[in-house]
């Protein structure tokens, strides 16, 4: 089915599995907003990406971490193009040190990213897509860290938790007004954030013994947003080749 007059925001949609889902969501037919942070060419490349499939976009420009920042830009979109029917919350960082050695500043700014993003980006758009009254979507990215820990990730770990603790809330506010809210928890994925990890030591803990590509939690992502999910709500949906 064709979600022509349907649009989608995707953050941190500038490379890596936010690409992959953006890509994906124009290929389905919905309208995407790019967003990013400071990569243009990048999220430049992701929107040209969706236009030569046939789809269509627009890119967006805000730092998740800055509350007034995303807030301005949001209902600047919003009032431009319209309420999201779906929102993906995939702009993400980690900081990767033993607990002792984590710097104030590698702990705040994994928090106010992976976190902190969760209410700057969604407090401006959920009350828009309430007042739409019409079936909505939020899909929101954590990781495996979040449900089991990882060695040198207290800090990711503690937010992706949280991401998860946040969604499964909201899920429970949002479900009268049939707008889902879904939590994806990859594994080891094949992207730049994750190329100096230590994949000698982490791809024997993967049953199906390789990483994962950004296509294949993309195809999830999707599938959340689509009305054939319109019963699937407040779940945390890993994909992470079997590891827990």
């Amino acid at each position: 089915m064709a979600h022509d007059k349907l649009s989608v925001l995707v953050t941190g949609a500038s490379k890596g599995i936010g690409r992959a889902i953006a890509i994906a969501a124009g290929n389905a037919g919905y309208e995407v907003a790019v967003h990013y942070r400071s990569d243009e060419a990048g999220a430049r490349e992701t929107l040209g990406r969706i236009v030569s499939g046939g789809g269509g976009g627009r890119l967006l420009r805000f730092d998740v971490t800055d509350r007034e920042g995303s807030r301005a830009a949001l209902e600047g979109d919003l009032a431009a193009h319209g309420v999201y029917y779906g929102v993906v919350c995939n702009a993400g960082t980690a900081a990767d040190n033993a607990f002792p050695s984590i710097t104030g500043e590698e702990w705040d700014k994994v928090i106010r990213t992976n976190l902190d993003g969760f209410y700057n980006v969604l407090l401006p758009v959920i009350m828009p897509m309430v007042r739409a009254k019409r079936p909505g979507r939020i899909v929101t990215l954590a990781s495996v860290s979040g449900i089991v820990g990882n060695r040198g990730q207290v800090n990711y770990s503690a937010a992706k938790a949280g991401v998860i603790g946040a969604t499964k809330a909201l899920a429970v506010e949002m479900g009268k007004r049939a707008i889902t809210v879904n939590c994806i928890a990859p594994g080891v994925i094949e992207t730049e954030m994750s190329s100096e990890a230590p994949w000698e030591h982490i791809l024997p803990t993967v049953p199906l013994r390789r990483m994962g590509k950004p296509e294949e939690v993309a195809a999830l992502a999707v599938f959340l947003l689509s009305e054939s999910a319109a019963y699937i709500t407040r779940q945390v949906i890993s994909v992470n080749g079997g590891m827990v």
